[in-house]
């Protein structure tokens, strides 16, 4: 990403890998509180208080590319047992991810270079995320990031592989609701809080059209993102699917005061479980 004329990057380390991925916005930055003091009963009643340092707090927006996806969705749900060899393709792997609180997920790091400042973040977790997909619009991923760690100077000036690929795009996604498919979805948002537990809220929205409106009730959910490519290995490679379960309407948040084509959304609270099936090939890892 370009700032002022000058190359940005945000780099995210794990056990497995190092990896530069694109992005559209990042606001990271050092968590900062006070410790209060009362004023006294006698005096000038002023409440004077010192800075603490709480450590890291903010959030990246980045695309998700064929490189990418593995790695953001396996940091925002949590990657659950070994991955599984996929016969009749060409060291092909599933790995398997569920939706688990930020306690469980793993740690990583983020290096954060601005105009060749870098800082250091370390001991990172995601304590929410939001997934938007609509059509005509590139799938982006926003991470809730935090640390108890507090940003230090990165020392080093060695570079880091940027991620490559290509972008996953809302207009190569499907939609099944209980084993039948809805061609009048027009994106979707998943919204998940991971602090003491998880919360996980859906957005659908649809166009209305006769006959085709959602159930209140879902019990299954599954959205599916492919990128049909000669190059990736069909129907798998290039592709991943969110299943969500139990899902009971909030609210229809339809404004049906206009003359065009109605796009309303409707607000699901997700009670059941969510989980995600993404493909690698055989030499990358989450």
């Amino acid at each position: 990403m370009t700032v002022n004329g000058c190359d940005c990057s945000i780099v995210i380390k794990t056990t497995h890998v190092e990896k530069d991925i694109p992005y559209s916005d990042e606001t990271m930055r050092e968590a900062v509180s006070l410790l209060e003091e009362e004023a006294s009963i006698e005096g000038d009643g002023v409440c004077r208080a010192i800075r603490k340092n709480s450590g890291v707090v903010g959030c990246v927006v980045t695309p998700l590319t064929i490189s990418t996806a593995p790695l953001l969705l396996s940091l925002a749900m949590g990657a659950v047992g070994k991955p599984v060899y996929v016969s009749e393709t060409r060291n092909l792997y599933k790995h398997h991810l569920d939706l688990v609180p930020t306690e469980d997920t793993e740690h990583f790091d983020l290096i954060q270079d601005r105009k060749g400042v870098r800082f250091l973040y370390e001991g990172c977790r995601v304590s929410g995320f939001e997934l938007r997909v609509m059509r005509d619009e590139a799938l982006k991923l926003k991470l809730d990031i935090t640390s108890e760690r507090s940003p230090i100077t990165y020392p080093y000036i060695d570079r880091f592989e940027k991620a490559q690929g290509e972008r996953f795009n809302g207009d190569c996604v499907t939609y099944t609701i209980n084993d039948k498919e809805y061609k009048n979805i027009y994106g979707t948002t998943l919204i998940s809080k991971k602090i003491g537990g998880t919360k996980t809220e859906l957005w659908i929205k649809r166009a209305l059209e006769q006959g085709q409106d959602l159930p209140h009730l879902i019990e299954e959910f599954t959205i599916t993102a492919q990128l049909l490519r000669d190059t990736y290995e069909v129907k798998h490679y290039g592709s991943f699917c969110i299943t969500l379960k139990r899902l009971v309407l909030v609210a229809d948040e339809t404004e049906i005061n206009t003359s065009g084509a109605v796009i309303g959304p409707l607000r699901y609270y997700v009670a059941g479980t969510v989980s995600t099936e993404v493909y690698t090939s055989g030499e990358q890892t989450l």
